[in-house]
C-alpha cells in the first residue's frame, strides 16, 4: 500500500487541501486506538513520528524542533516547540490500523489528556530514561486507573548520554507496582545504543539507519536474558495451562503466542509491559508497534463507552458493535480553511458519509458530510467508520467538545471524562470598539472548543473573567483568540468580590427637599438598620402606621434603599446581612412623589451605615487540598501564611493526603500556580465558595485606601 505521504491529492471548496479516499476499511477487530501520554519532553510526539515514518505514512521523519512534526501543527506548539492540544493520526501496520494520540504533557493541558483517556483503549506511557519517572506521568498513571484502562510503557531516549533503563524500570516499579514488566534488555548504552534484547523473541534485535536485523543474543548479555526471560515467561504463561505445560516441557512458544497471552493480561490490568527504545533512531519502535497490533486491545476486547444517567456515568452501552450509530464527539477545532472540525469516536454501530444524527444535547440534527481520517492538520475523506474507530467531520453547527450524536430511533448520551476544574481566572478588557464587538462571539466558540476553560460575567466586580487550568494554558488561550478569531484584549488580575455590612443597629432620618421653581420635592423617610447573620441578604420592613407615608410611597423607599446598596460607604462594594425597617416620616400633600421617597430611602441607608459601624466582609473559600502525605506539612504551612484555618486533614491512600481548609478568597487568587511549585505539580485542589467574614482592620483599610485612590 502506498504511504500517506505520497497519495494523489484533491482539493475542496475551502482551499484545504484534502487526500482522496485510499484508506483502507478496517473491522474493529483490526483496530487500536493507543494513548501516548506522560511527562513533558519524554519525546511522545517524536515516538509518534518515529510511529508514522516505520509505517510508510510520511516520508520523512518529521521533528518538534524544525516545526516540521505532523503532530504539532498549531502555531502556539511551534512557537513554544512543545505540544498543546490532543492530536490524531492513523498509521496502518501489518494490516491493522493504530490511531495514535498525541497528548501534551505540560500540566496546564490535563484537559487534553483527559479528552485522549475517554476514547483511547490503551495508554502507552512515554518515560526518558535519562529523567525517568516524573510527576506527569504519575497524573496520567492515576487517571488510567480510574478508567481502568490498560497501560504499556516506552521507556525513550536510551541513547542519551546520562539514560539509564534499569534505573528507570526500578523507578516505574517503585511507582506503579511489580507489575511493570520489562520487555527488552539494552544492546550498548547511550551513544552506543543500538539495538535491543527481546526477551520473549529470545533474540537480539540490532538496529541500522532505523532498520532492524536479527541476530543471536550477545554472550555478555545471554546469562542476564536467559534469567529476565524466564521469569516474564512464567508470568505470562501462569494463566494458560496449555502454555504452561509446553514451557515446561521445553516445547517452543513462539513470541506471537506469548505477546498474545501477555495482551491478555495487560487488558485485565495484571501487567504492564516495558518496551526500550529510542525514537530519534527509530530503535525499538517497530517492535512497539507489533505489541499494539499483538497484544493491545481492540474496541471489541474493550468495554463499550458508558452510557450518561443523571447521577453521572453508567453501565457500558449494551450490543454497541451492533447498535445504531452514535459518535462521542472528544475534541472541536476551528479550522481556518473548513470552519469547526469535530473529532470523534464511533461509540455505537458504523458510520457512512451524509448519515443524519441528533445532536443529544442541543436537540439538532446534524448532516455528518463527508468523513475524514485525520493527520494532524491534513484530512483524508473515507468512505466508512466501523465501531471503535476515530474520525473527524466538518462544519456541525451545533455541536461542542462531549457532545453525543445519535440516531433518532436508538437515542443516547455517551458520558464523557469531567474536564479538569478552570482555578486561575483573569480579567479581560477588549482593546477596542472592533475587540468588543467581536469579543463574545470568540469566547463562546473558545469556551465550546476546550471544556477546561471557562468564561463568566462577574455582576459583583463588572468584569469578564476567562478561567482556565494555568497560566501558560490561559496565555494560550488568548494567542488563539486573537489569531482565530482576531480578537486583542487586555488583562487585569480579578477583583475580590468584597461586600460591606454594619456591626451594629443604628437610626436615621433621610430627608429629601428640594425646590427649583413650581412643584417641589419632599420626602421624609425614617429607617432603622439592624445587622443580621452573614448569609441572610436583605430585609425590608414596612412598620409604617398612621398614614404618615402613603401607602403608594412605601415601595419607593424599599426601592431607593435597594439602589443604594450597590454602593456601601467604605470602599464602595455592596452592602448585604442588613434589615432596613421605615418606621416614621412625612409627606407633602403636593411635592411627594416615589421619587422623593426613593431618595429619601437611599439617604437613610447611607446615613445609618455610617452610624452602624461599617465593616468590610471578604469571601472565604472551603479549598480542598490532595497532596502526597511528604507535602502536607509544607502545605499546610502555606495555607496558614495566607490566613487560612485547618478543617481536617485525612489519609485518603495511595501516599496522599486530603486537607480542607477555610481561606480567604483573596489570598488564593494565584493558588493554582503556587500549589504547583510547591508539591512539584503534584498537588490538586478544588475550592467552594462558603461564607463571607470581616477583613482584618489592617487589610481593609489597605483595600478602602486602593478603592479611593481608583476613583
Amino acid at each position: 500500500m502506498a504511504p500517506w505521504g505520497r497519495r494523489p491529492q484533491g482539493t475542496s471548496c475551502s482551499g484545504r487541501k484534502i487526500r482522496e479516499s485510499l484508506v483502507k476499511e478496517y473491522s474493529s477487530d483490526k483496530i487500536r486506538n493507543v494513548l501516548l501520554a506522560g511527562h513533558g519532553g519524554t519525546g511522545k510526539t517524536s515516538l509518534g513520528e518515529a510511529l508514522l515514518y516505520a509505517s510508510g505514512a510520511t516520508s520523512r521523519l518529521g521533528s518538534v524542533d524544525d516545526g516540521s512534526s505532523l503532530f504539532d501543527f498549531e502555531e502556539e506548539e511551534h512557537t513554544r516547540k512543545l505540544s498543546v492540544s490532543l492530536a490524531v493520526a492513523p498509521v496502518e501496520w501489518r494490516e491493522h490500523k493504530i490511531n495514535i494520540l498525541d497528548a501534551p504533557g505540560y500540566a496546564d493541558f490535563v484537559g487534553e489528556v483527559q479528552a485522549g483517556l475517554a476514547v483511547c483503549d490503551v495508554v502507552c506511557l512515554v518515560v526518558s530514561a535519562v529523567e525517568g519517572v516524573e510527576v506527569q506521568h504519575e497524573v496520567v498513571w492515576h487517571l488510567a486507573d480510574q478508567l481502568d484502562l490498560p497501560r504499556l510503557v516506552f521507556v525513550n531516549k536510551v541513547d542519551r548520554e546520562r539514560a539509564d533503563v534499569m534505573g528507570t524500570i526500578d523507578a516505574l516499579t517503585k511507582a506503579f507496582g511489580t507489575s511493570v514488566a520489562p520487555l527488552h534488555i539494552p544492546i550498548g548504552a547511550e551513544e552506543d545504543f543500538r539495538g535491543v534484547v527481546d526477551l520473549l523473541a529470545d533474540a537480539a534485535f540490532v538496529y541500522a539507519d532505523g532498520k532492524a536485523t536479527q541476530e543471536a543474543v550477545p554472550e555478555d548479555l545471554a546469562a542476564d536474558g536467559a534469567a529476565r526471560r524466564g521469569a516474564l515467561v512464567e508470568a505470562v504463561v501462569e494463566n494458560d495451562e496449555d502454555l504452561m505445560e509446553r514451557y515446561f516441557a521445553d516445547e517452543p512458544i513462539d513470541a506471537k503466542e506469548l505477546r498474545a497471552m501477555l495482551g491478555q493480561a495487560m487488558r485485565a490490568g495484571e501487567t504492564y509491559p516495558v518496551v526500550v527504545g529510542s525514537a530519534r533512531k527509530m530503535i525499538g519502535v517497530d517492535l512497539l508497534a507489533d505489541l499494539l497490533v499483538e497484544a493491545a486491545p481492540s474496541p471489541l476486547d474493550s468495554p463499550a463507552m458508558r452510557v450518561a444517567t443523571p447521577e453521572g456515568p453508567g453501565d457500558p452501552l449494551e450490543d454497541a458493535p451492533e447498535h445504531a450509530p452514535a459518535v462521542f464527539v472528544y475534541k472541536t477545532y476551528a479550522d481556518p480553511f473548513v470552519g469547526q472540525v469535530s473529532y470523534f469516536r464511533v461509540a455505537a454501530g458504523e458510520v457512512l458519509p451524509d448519515v443524519h444524527l441528533l445532536n443529544q444535547r442541543s436537540g439538532t440534527d446534524e448532516r455528518l458530510h463527508q468523513l475524514f481520517a485525520l493527520r494532524g492538520k491534513e484530512h483524508e475523506t473515507i468512505p466508512k467508520l466501523c465501531y471503535g474507530d476515530l474520525g473527524a467531520v466538518s462544519k456541525l453547527s451545533a455541536t461542542a467538545t462531549g457532545d453525543t450524536l445519535a440516531d433518532k430511533s436508538a437515542p443516547v448520551t455517551i458520558a464523557g471524562i469531567e474536564p479538569a476544574e478552570p482555578l486561575l481566572a483573569v480579567a479581560l478588557s477588549p482593546k477596542t470598539k472592533g475587540d468588543e464587538d467581536k469579543l463574545a462571539t470568540a469566547l463562546h466558540r473558545i469556551e465550546a472548543e476546550d471544556p477546561t476553560v471557562r468564561v463568566e460575567r462577574n455582576p459583583a466586580t463588572s468584569q469578564t473573567l476567562l478561567w482556565g487550568v494555568g497560566e501558560t494554558h490561559l496565555n494560550i488561550t488568548l494567542e488563539r483568540m486573537h489569531r482565530k478569531f482576531g480578537v486583542e484584549v487586555d488583562t487585569v488580575p480579578p477583583k475580590v468580590a468584597y461586600r460591606e455590612t454594619a456591626r451594629k443597629g443604628a437610626e436615621f432620618e433621610g430627608k429629601h427637599k428640594k425646590q427649583s421653581g413650581g412643584r417641589g420635592q419632599f420626602g421624609v423617610a425614617s429607617v432603622r438598620l439592624e445587622p443580621l447573620p452573614r448569609g441572610s441578604g436583605y430585609e425590608f420592613v414596612d412598620a409604617i402606621v398612621g398614614g404618615v407615608i402613603p401607602r403608594q410611597f412605601i415601595p419607593a423607599v424599599d426601592k431607593g434603599i435597594q439602589e443604594a446598596m450597590h454602593k456601601g460607604p467604605l470602599a464602595g462594594y455592596p452592602v448585604v446581612d442588613v434589615r432596613l425597617t421605615v418606621f416614621d416620616g412625612k409627606a407633602h400633600s403636593v411635592d411627594s412623589d416615589e421619587h422623593s421617597f426613593k431618595m429619601a430611602g437611599a439617604l437613610g441607608l447611607r446615613g445609618s451605615l455610617q452610624a452602624g459601624d461599617p465593616v468590610l466582609l471578604e469571601p472565604i473559600g472551603l479549598y480542598s487540598i490532595l497532596v502526597p502525605d511528604t507535602l502536607a506539612g509544607d502545605v499546610s504551612g502555606d495555607l496558614n501564611s495566607r490566613r487560612g484555618r485547618l478543617q481536617g486533614m485525612e489519609s485518603v491512600g495511595g501516599g496522599r493526603s486530603l486537607i480542607k481548609a477555610l481561606v480567604p478568597m483573596a489570598e488564593m487568587s494565584r493558588y493554582a500556580i503556587d500549589l504547583r511549585s510547591i508539591t512539584g505539580g503534584r498537588g490538586t485542589f478544588t475550592v467552594d465558595f462558603d461564607h463571607y467574614d470581616e477583613v482584618p482592620p489592617q487589610i481593609a483599610e489597605k483595600v478602602v485606601a486602593e478603592s479611593k485612590s481608583a476613583d
